[in-house]
């Protein structure tokens, strides 16, 4: 009998503390009683925590490795309906080059789009190891039959994209069909053919509580995912230091169990220097820094950028040039 993917093992760990995957999976009783056997969030608490970690000051010499490594992990992202191949080639060209005045300013991590602007963006980033990232699976909504969300998939990988970030179907989760939302992961994460990594959007600020928050990652994990990500950006909630802490305890926790590592990619509301670098004391607070790094932590943003040049340009100059001197995306 042809194995189906709620049956198959997980793509990349065979087993989480001490149990087969498969069975941890192998039905929606199974699957419920795991996720809701895992600890409790104490929410006043994760809160303080995150809140703490952001007041950690960070000296000159520390900041300005802060911003480089920063840069390096942006997705530098247009996802809006008017977008055309100019914005998206304009969007690659920044990507690749983010300050053309400072040659040794680092390259973005990715450059973030549509799929049928993938082509053009790979275009946009040959040859400078910028990845193309791709939104598939309906975004944002995530409301499409299964056949669709991986038509959708398949479509940008074959147009060249490097990584899928995709949406889970929250309706699914918040009515307890775990099972459902991890044989669409899995099933994604085939279509991803091997070539492209997978990024799981959970949309926290749709899932109502941290408990959820924490069994989203979870079953992202368990299904193969290698990023869990917060949000698509487009609701009034997106990337918070709680959330994205709660996710990063996650990660490191599952790999303590498994072996396996898997990124983190908070998105959305993340604007300036200073936010970006509060993140990433809660990634080496938190995960360690073996995620410090852009193959393990990214930041999906469009604005960001911008202030973390302009903060790269003050201390290199000891002048704060100001927005007119940087591209507007």
């Amino acid at each position: 009998m042809p194995t189906t993917a709620s049956t198959a093992h997980s793509p990349t760990a065979e087993r989480v503390g001490g149990t087969p995957i498969a069975d941890v999976t192998a039905s929606d009783s199974t699957l419920r009683r795991f996720l809701h056997g895992l600890p409790g969030v104490d929410a006043v608490g994760l809160e303080a925590r995150a809140a703490s970690l952001g007041t950690r000051s960070i000296k000159t010499t520390a900041k300005a490795y802060a911003i480089d490594l920063a840069i390096s992990m942006v997705d530098l992202t247009t996802l809006e309906g008017a977008d055309t191949p100019g914005k998206v080639r304009a969007l690659g060209a920044k990507a690749v080059h983010p300050d053309p005045t400072d040659r040794t300013t680092p390259t973005t991590a990715a450059v973030c789009v549509y799929p049928d602007m993938v082509a053009v963006a790979k275009e946009a980033v040959a040859g400078s190891g910028v990845k193309v990232a791709s939104v598939a699976t309906a975004f944002p909504a995530g409301r499409a039959a299964l056949d669709v969300k991986l038509a959708d998939v398949r479509d940008a990988v074959a147009a060249g994209a490097d990584e899928i970030d995709m949406v889970i179907d929250r309706g699914a989760f918040l009515a307890g069909k775990y099972l459902k939302v991890y044989d669409e992961i899995v099933a994604v994460k085939q279509a991803c053919g091997g070539s492209a990594r997978l990024k799981v959007i959970f949309e926290t600020g749709e899932l109502s509580t941290y408990d959820n928050i924490r069994r989203a990652s979870w079953l992202g994990m368990l299904a193969g995912a290698d990023f869990i990500k917060t949000s698509t950006g487009k609701v009034a909630v997106n990337a918070t230091p709680a959330n994205t802490l709660l996710m990063l305890e996650a990660v490191r926790d599952f790999r303590a169990q498994t072996g396996v590592q898997v990124g983190v990619k908070p998105a959305g509301g993340i604007r300036t220097s200073k936010d970006a670098i509060k993140f990433l004391v809660l990634v080496n607070e938190t995960a360690g820094e073996d995620w410090l790094d852009n193959h393990w932590f990214r930041f999906g943003a469009s604005s960001l950028l911008n202030d973390l040049l302009m903060q790269r340009q003050k201390l290199a100059t000891g002048r704060y040039s100001g927005p007119d001197y940087v591209t507007v995306d």
